[in-house]
């Protein structure tokens, strides 16, 4: 299992608390350091199901700062892609890998549901 966080995010920290608290062992991954890549992007679109969009973390200081809530519209999937692989910071952590599990962000009940807890 691994935990891709920030370790400032107060959000990575309640789920590497809850993952703890629940007897989960995980790695960690500082996504800052350790940008996921384009590559790695689409595998873990394709295993959560859910749209590209919410891959973004459209809250953080440089999505605002770069004008992501405009620009994405015009974007192919490719660019937006390569934008994410560019920086850790553009995208909505937590993301939990486990097999083919991937949650993003984190929400109590749904991992709950997801890890069988």
């Amino acid at each position: 299992m691994l935990l891709i966080e920030y370790a400032k995010c107060t959000t990575c920290q309640k789920a590497a608390k809850w993952l703890a608290v629940n007897g989960f062992s995980f790695d960690r991954r500082p996504i800052k350091e350790q940008n996921p890549t384009a590559q790695e992007l689409r595998l873990w679109r394709q295993k959560s199901g859910l749209p590209l969009k919410r891959f973004f973390n459209t809250s953080g200081l440089l999505y605002k700062a770069l004008g992501l809530k405009d620009r994405l519209l015009s974007m192919g999937e490719e660019e937006q892609y390569a934008l994410l692989a560019s920086n850790g910071m553009l995208v909505r952590r937590p993301i939990l890998v486990e097999g083919d599990l991937v949650l993003v962000g984190f929400r109590e009940r749904e991992w709950a549901e997801a890890l069988k807890k």
